[in-house]
């Protein structure tokens, strides 16, 4: 262990006063308002998929190609996810949340008037670089205003909210594709982007720690001070052993979900003689449903880990303790569930064969958000003072991995079918269960051989 770690957790400090500084009420009413600004993200991701023949067959287009604007949304996302976080260690929370709105709102009706496939990539960038940065600030945002041994189970709720949104996201595409218009779509989620705007501006603190943002350092402020900041340096905290193993942890296991929801259309869809875009929107609700459990449950279990680990160690706080939170779903139920998927949509027909595949899907998604929680958490503990950029960069660099890997999904359905597809999957997110076990057993050292400004319990 560091020397840093050797302060029990539970002395209390002057730091600690600093999370006062908001009433239980005005933190919960803070978490429930970042939540609903992270739902805007996973309605503009979750919303595309089940429309995408309709916007094909609108703009004249093969579904490969319109398939082209999810991986680039995935881009967007991990470009706007660095920029938002680096701009928020320096403006604050509340001026960067203002500052991404406008963004979504254009972008989603840039999206609505497309009329060909040049206009829709562009305005689909600009939507979701627009709405990047809500995870990385929602999880900073709980990291400003709650202590270490509660911030796991907040931002349990936190992913639990936004990911019932992911829940439900496709069956309301599916459904406004069916019965209203993909356009009319987008102007909503527009409106709901202006709407959110307004809400930030009247009603949303502040919540970074005082005198810790660049803006507050500036002797010579103009009035509107604009200044230069690199989105990409926060890409340097994973030079970092520790932090880039757990993000690539993350990554292999999150590829199960996208090989199982990606082509849905083309696996259970096909299999089972589903055509209706809103009944195959609906059966994505099953893992947003998973998501939602096992966020909320992996976000309580993680911060009775970290304290029950604690004493183990007799009061010295080691951050990788809270990693352990991830076995059951890492080990047993990502593997499992998409094993299993791959082998009953390939022999099993019919309505067992579906209903066993939503079973899957639910389980899979518990599974994912036992392991993603933890890590998200971790990432807030470890480098508390960056913990949005820490975040960012964590996220970007994953959905970096994640562009790539959901190319690959449908080419290789194609060529050596689902049961192979998913069983590779599978065996990627043991592979990623097994580079967690080694950073949780090394994480010590790991910190230690590169020191990127890790935080000690003084400053947690």
């Amino acid at each position: 262990m560091m020397v840093s770690e050797e302060s029990p957790l539970l002395v209390a400090t002057t730091h600690e006063t600093i999370y006062d500084r908001f009433a239980p009420d005005q933190k919960r009413r803070i978490v429930i308002h970042v939540s609903f600004v992270g739902l805007l993200p996973m309605f503009v991701q979750g919303t595309f998929v089940p429309s995408i023949p309709q916007i094909a067959k609108d703009l004249d287009l093969t579904h490969a190609v319109v398939s082209l604007t999810f991986s680039l949304s995935i881009l967007a996302s991990a470009i706007g996810a660095l920029v938002w976080a680096a701009y928020s260690s320096f403006y604050g929370r509340r001026s960067i949340y203002l500052w991404g709105m406008p963004f979504l709102c254009v972008g989603s009706c840039g999206v609505a008037l497309s009329t060909s496939l040049q206009s829709l990539l562009f305005w689909r960038f600009v939507q979701t670089f627009g709405c990047a940065g809500a995870l990385s600030l929602g999880t900073s945002v709980i990291g400003d205003i709650y202590k270490l041994g509660e911030r796991g189970t907040v931002i349990g709720v936190f992913f639990g909210i936004t990911l019932l949104g992911y829940a439900a996201a496709p069956f309301v595409g599916g459904a406004a594709t069916q019965y209203w218009s993909w356009r009319n779509l987008h102007y909503s989620i527009g409106a709901w982007g202006l709407l959110e705007m307004l809400l930030i501006y009247l009603s949303f603190p502040e919540t970074s720690h005082p005198g810790t943002l660049g803006i507050d350092k500036v002797t010579r402020r103009r009035w509107i001070h604009i200044t230069w900041i690199n989105p990409l340096s926060s890409l340097w905290l994973l030079c970092s052993p520790n932090l880039f193993a757990v993000m690539l942890a993350s990554a292999l296991v999150l590829i199960s979900g996208y090989v199982l929801m990606v082509p849905m259309a083309y696996t259970i869809g096909v299999r089972y003689g589903i055509t209706n875009e809103a009944i195959i929107g609906a059966c994505f609700l099953p893992s947003g449903l998973g998501n939602f459990t096992g966020a909320l449950v992996s976000g309580r279990l993680s911060d009775i880990v970290v304290r029950r680990w604690q004493e183990k160690h007799k009061g010295v706080w080691c951050p990788e303790d809270r990693l352990r939170a991830t076995w059951i779903g890492g080990l047993f139920m990502v593997p499992l569930s998409i094993w299993a998927s791959g082998l009953i949509t390939t022999y099993i027909g019919g309505p067992i064969g579906l209903v066993l595949n939503m079973l899957c899907l639910y389980v899979n998604g518990v599974g994912i958000d036992s392991v993603l929680n933890p890590i998200s958490s971790y990432y807030v503990d470890v480098v508390h003072s960056r913990s949005a950029e820490a975040t960012a960069a964590y996220l970007a660099s994953r959905s970096f991995i994640i562009s790539a890997a959901t190319a690959l999904v449908i080419p290789s359905i194609e060529r050596i079918g689902v049961a192979w597809t998913d069983i590779i999957a599978a065996v990627l997110a043991l592979i990623g269960q097994g580079i967690i076990l080694l950073t949780i057993r090394y994480g010590d050292r790991m910190r230690a051989s590169i020191d990127v400004g890790f935080s000690t319990i003084e400053n947690n």
